[in-house]
């Protein structure tokens, strides 16, 4: 099992994510995700980096492996210059660079106010892109594709590791989870659940390894924990498929007022208590997840980082975790 640090691209400045990253490697994690977005869920969390100028000022500081989670290769950016993205990533990482991908949100992908299709489409977007990313990676010369959602016309990249890149895709329900274990080296998600893992590994992803991540609150008290939870964060509180089709900040916040600070509560590890956050783990580790990468919500991220140094991910490793 490997615990890594989730990199919240949305709530904190590059400069932040890149010292969080280089204190992560100090405090024994194994692994670094981080979040790819053009908008942040809403405004109180405020930022929202370019995650390629961020990753690469990260392989400066860190020796860590990094993984998107997640980035989606098909609306907002051709796969074609997503490919070029990746690829220079793992050469600055030496190798140790995992392309994240899933169908995104009409969040950070109507930009250009395009219709944002339906899920189907996108997965048959995804999958097309997939194939054209894969070729630019792998095929010597140069690289044409005609296809149904995207034209490549003798394009090469020529910045590129020695072995083609490993393609980890999210899946949030079923449809996604069988497209995932059909065409990726791997599964991401962010829920405990069992049975979509299941599902990827009995429909063609096997013993491909599989990443899931979460969030806790650390603060001094468990109250002030909640309280930075819910006003931070509120919308990971929001059910079903709301995440994938509400168009901007403004309507998570509208929408994430259906989330009660109680709902919170219950939802979220908050405060500082060691064996709280060691049990925030276990319906991941429950679930068979290979990986799991822990994010913090609000300003006190060393300290957290402390916590999990000197408590949290010993325990952890006592316990076979």
């Amino acid at each position: 099992m490997k615990i890594g640090y989730f990199l919240s691209s949305e709530e904190y400045t590059p400069a932040q994510l890149i010292e969080q990253a280089r204190l992560a490697e100090e405090s024994g994690f194994d692994g670094l995700w981080i979040s790819d977005h053009y908008h942040p869920w809403n405004d109180e969390q405020g930022q929202s980096a370019f995650v390629w100028s961020s990753i690469g000022a990260i392989s400066q500081v860190c020796d860590l492996p990094v993984t998107t989670a997640v980035t989606c290769p098909t609306v907002r950016i051709h796969p074609a210059v997503i490919a070029q993205a990746a690829a220079t990533s793992a050469v600055l990482l030496n190798g140790r660079f995992t392309l994240g991908i899933g169908t995104g949100e009409a969040l950070n992908e109507h930009i250009f106010g395009d219709p944002w299709p339906t899920l189907d489409v996108r997965l048959e977007m995804l999958e097309e892109a997939v194939e054209i990313m894969r070729r630019l990676w792998t095929e010597d010369g140069f690289v044409s594709h005609y296809g149904k959602h995207y034209t490549v016309d003798n394009a090469r990249i020529y910045t590129k590791p020695d072995s083609a890149l490993p393609i980890y895709m999210s899946g949030l329900g079923p449809k996604a989870t069988d497209v995932a274990a059909r065409i990726a080296d791997g599964y991401i998600s962010t829920s405990p659940d069992k049975e979509l893992r299941q599902r990827f590994r009995n429909n063609g992803g096997g013993d491909k390894p599989t990443q899931a991540g979460f969030k806790v609150s650390y603060a001094p008290t468990e109250e002030e924990g909640i309280e930075q939870a819910h006003r931070i964060w509120r919308n990971s509180g929001l059910p079903g498929e709301l995440s994938q089709v509400l168009p901007s900040p403004r309507h998570f916040e509208q929408a994430s007022e259906l989330v009660t600070k109680e709902m919170t509560a219950k939802s979220v590890t908050c405060g500082s208590k060691a064996d709280h956050h060691v049990e925030a783990f276990e319906p991941y580790v429950e679930a068979g997840f290979d990986e799991i990468y822990v994010a913090n919500m609000g300003p006190h991220s060393v300290d957290m980082m402390k916590l999990y140094r000197d408590e949290v991910l010993p325990e952890l490793r006592r316990s076979g975790i």
